[in-house]
């Protein structure tokens, strides 16, 4: 079937997170990502893991998952012919997204400025931690960085706890979706005129942009969220929001009206809580005299109640059991996949559904430089050239 976005071209000068999980997306929708990486060693995700453990033979779990439907050039940019390699391909391009630190690109003669002389048409999306300028401009930003800068880290947890960062790279992702949104915004916008355009996202807005409602209860109300002890869900609600322990494991509650927790419990003790504000007030208290009644009861066996009653709720899941869960299967939100050294790997799947035009996983996360001679064929370089670059080692290639 045709796919949304077929016939747009990306260059793709990311590495790590935020930058190529939003060029992935628009891959997933069948746009031709042609991924710029460094000569040799390639995205610094290839080097980097968890656990001290690789896949298959030495591939990394923090790269392949990020990496899928995209080609990869392994081009040295500092070598005399890179810059025209580049401008060759950005003659035929649609869209570039960069997550250098602010300068790096224009230094090498590949800001927004020098492709736009090339290309008037071209998307060119930079992605930053802090932002392209300001007073924390020269800053390293990083996921973990922004979790804390933005309030993030104090607003999850217990209050002894102290910050607890949210256990995912949150702010990477967040910023991930801004560079989709705005880059397909772009190309409507280019569509109806002709006209490219230069896009800026950062992490930091990114992260403050989804915690709209807590700035706005706070900045409007004039009073801060303060964490409870009983590790209630959010700091801004009332009992019973939270994780509570069963016999066999937990179960999280969310938004429900207290007389239904005290029926579903059968103890009537419990309703003397049944007022707003007491929710809110002694929602310590009311966490543990709840949380004394769930562990009595597996998972299951408070789903069936709840569930019954219309209580909001759900199992808490460890990660090995995520694939298992009977939603999950049905969704068909894991697939399988093979990579040319990893060999058969499980990756999530695409996350939505489109009646005309659906995403698809055509390609695995390439091989540093899998690509380049296929790429540089398209852009009209010849077999010797192609051999001179390679014997210069401007390019690299590898092979399974």
């Amino acid at each position: 079937m045709q796919q949304a976005l077929e016939n747009i071209r990306v260059l793709d000068f990311t590495q790590l997170l935020q930058g190529p999980y939003a060029t992935q997306m628009l891959g997933d929708l069948g746009a031709d990502v042609i991924k710029i990486e460094k000569a040799g060693s390639g995205d610094l995700y290839r080097s980097m893991t968890f656990f001290n453990k690789w896949i298959g033979d030495g591939e990394s779990p923090c790269f392949l998952p990020w990496n899928r439907n995209k080609r990869s050039l392994a081009i040295n940019l500092k070598d005399p012919d890179a810059k025209a390699i580049i401008y060759k391909l950005v003659e035929k391009a649609d869209v570039v997204v960069e997550n250098f630190r602010p300068g790096v690109m224009a230094k090498l003669g590949l800001g927004y400025e020098d492709l736009k002389a090339i290309n008037p048409g071209l998307i060119y999306c930079s992605a930053t931690g802090w932002g392209p300028d300001g007073p924390y401009e020269k800053r390293p930003g990083q996921d973990l960085l922004v979790q804390g800068l933005s309030g993030a880290a104090l607003a999850s947890g217990k209050h002894s706890d102290g910050p607890v960062a949210i256990g995912t790279a949150v702010s990477d992702q967040l910023g991930a979706l801004h560079i989709v949104y705005s880059v397909l915004a772009a190309l409507i916008h280019k569509q109806r005129t002709g006209e490219g355009q230069e896009i800026q996202v950062n992490l930091l807005q990114s992260v403050l942009a989804f915690c709209m409602q807590d700035f706005f209860t706070v900045q409007n109300t004039g009073r801060s969220f303060e964490r409870p002890e009983s590790g209630i869900a959010h700091p801004g609600n009332g009992a019973p929001f939270g994780i509570y322990p069963t016999k066999d494991g937990h179960i999280s509650i969310a938004m429900s009206p207290w007389s239904k927790i005290v029926e579903a419990t059968g103890d009537e003790a419990l309703a003397v809580y049944d007022d707003p504000q007491v929710l809110f007030d002694k929602r310590d208290e009311i966490y543990y005299a709840l949380a004394s009644r769930t562990v009595q009861k597996t998972t299951d066996e408070w789903l069936e109640i709840m569930l019954a009653l219309d209580i909001w709720c759900a199992p808490v899941l460890e990660q090995k059991d995520v694939a298992n869960d009977p939603q999950v299967k049905h969704l068909e939100a894991f697939t399988e996949i093979e990579h040319p050294r990893a060999g058969k790997v499980q990756v999530t799947n695409i996350p939505f559904r489109m009646s005309a035009t659906p995403g698809s996983i055509r390609r695995p996360a390439p091989l540093n430089g899998q690509h380049s001679e296929e790429i540089l064929r398209e852009a009209g370089y010849t077999e010797a050239q192609i051999a001179d670059l390679k014997n210069r080692k401007a390019i690299t290639i590898e092979t399974a």
